[in-house]
């Protein structure tokens, strides 16, 4: 069933609000069954049947540590840890929580993104992680950049493996199943498709030019059974140097509209942009400072998914955190409110040292047409003090990605019978049997790079 997210900005009734903030979830289910029952607006029932879901992965998914759980993972992580240290970090917003049945629990993946974000506590570590491939990540990165100043650009051809499989516990063999991976598809950097192999046969390949591009299988499960695709691609970026002198004062009104939930021109972020704008008129440095404020002010942060968020654009601008989705949909929201057409891209980051899904943005400023920004990049690279990368990331891109969907909350071909794991954007996979659709958290999901060739830049 594909569910329009757009209802998620009707309100809900206070009284599941009520509930919903004790984490008492049970509560508020029966509270929504009762009101699905009686003779309601179609809104409202839409966005009640929507926060249905929300409950059911917040609740038993997303929130797993309770305070006392929490704690001894903290102990046994970092050294000279004092248990107050917990409260601290939930009281100054420093880690994800919520109440489940009036007690505090913490996001599954609270203590990564401590450590990811707070270079105190990753100097603390007890089991130092390997800075090593970080380090050479980021030289990678700094390549590319002299690579394409140099050139004017880059091209490589990509070849990619990527896999899904339902984890032992939660398999049924000898049931009808329903599984998608995401795919390279047609668009401004990507040409030369070719689908190598899939395992087991491919039931439906979408045409490349899909909003959210997949390969789709549907089969009786086997036990054990892996569906995984190969896949190449010929990737090429234009290396583009904005020079705002030049910039078109008259831009095209196309990518400019509100897309409920999530691109939303709300009243705070208008008051946002115009303290951002500061009257600025250049479209260039309009986006440049859209751009600056959110690679220095928004901090970087791992996400619970992303349907479990009723606005993703005003949860980044009013908690000032939020990973490279979150980033990115703010970018294109404040961008489209200050008239400069934007537009969403996603897929995988894709190199020797680390493949992995990641969203960027692109923007559309004629004459140069439509070039990129990636927020998250840019923001670390300021963070590490590269001006140089932190520069680089506002108007281009690196080689090393994967373009799978060119826009957010579209459905699939075919559509998929329940609920997606995410409905907001697809770069891991999706995977359902006849009476439910899985949650990540009963997937696995692995991408790997076969082969990266360096071409001769077209």
């Amino acid at each position: 069933m594909y569910y329009d997210l757009k209802y998620m900005s009707v309100p809900l009734p206070e009284d599941i609000i009520k509930l919903k903030n004790y984490g008492d979830f049970t509560g508020a289910e029966k509270l929504i069954e009762h009101l699905l029952a009686k003779e309601i607006p179609q809104a409202l029932r839409k966005r009640l049947e929507i926060e249905q879901e929300i409950i059911r992965i917040v609740g038993i998914n997303e929130y797993p540590f309770d305070f006392e759980e929490a704690n001894k993972m903290m102990k046994e992580a970092f050294s000279n840890y004092q248990e107050q240290e917990l409260a601290d970090l939930k009281e100054t917003g420093k880690v994800d929580w919520l109440f489940i049945d009036g007690k505090v629990h913490f996001q599954r993946r609270f203590l990564m993104n401590l450590i990811k974000t707070q270079a105190d506590y990753e100097a603390r570590l007890l089991v130092k992680e390997d800075s090593e491939v970080d380090r050479l990540r980021k030289q990678e990165l700094t390549q590319n950049i002299q690579l394409m100043k140099e050139n004017g650009g880059r091209t490589v051809k990509i070849h990619l493996k990527a896999s899904i499989q339902v984890k032992k516990d939660y398999e049924r063999p000898g049931e009808k199943v329903r599984v998608y991976l995401p795919l390279p598809k047609s668009c401004k950097q990507a040409s030369e498709i070719e689908i190598l192999n899939t395992t087991p046969e491919a039931t439906f390949i979408a045409p490349e030019e899909e909003a959210q591009r997949t390969v789709f299988f549907e089969t009786t499960l086997e036990e054990d059974q892996v569906f995984s695709v190969e896949y190449s691609y010929i990737n090429h970026v234009d290396y583009v140097e904005l020079e705002p002198e030049k910039a078109i004062m008259e831009q095209p009104d196309f990518e400019l509209s509100e897309q409920l939930p999530h691109i939303r021109f709300t009243p705070y972020l208008e008051q946002l942009l115009e303290e951002i704008l500061a009257g600025e008129t250049n479209p260039i440095k309009k986006a440049r400072k859209i751009y600056d404020f959110i690679t220095t002010k928004v901090n970087y942060s791992f996400m619970r998914e992303y349907f479990t968020i009723d606005n993703i654009s005003e949860y980044a601008a009013v908690n000032l955190k939020g990973d490279c989705g979150v980033q990115a949909i703010l970018f294109i929201t404040l961008c489209r409110m200050a008239k400069i057409p934007a537009k969403w891209q996603s897929g995988l980051y894709v190199s020797q040292y680390y493949t992995g899904c990641h969203d960027w943005a692109q923007f559309y400023v004629a004459p140069y047409g439509w070039i990129f920004a990636d927020l998250s990049f840019g923001g670390g690279a300021k963070r590490a003090g590269d001006e140089e990368r932190w520069n680089y990331y506002f108007g281009n891109l690196d080689i090393f990605r994967m373009p799978a969907n060119s826009e957010i909350q579209t459905d699939f071909n075919p559509s998929k019978q329940f609920l997606r794991a995410d409905p907001i954007d697809n770069q891991r996979g999706e995977f359902e049997y006849e009476n439910q659709g899985l949650p990540y958290a009963y997937l696995d999901v692995k991408q790997e790079l076969i082969k990266m060739e360096e071409l001769v830049n077209k």
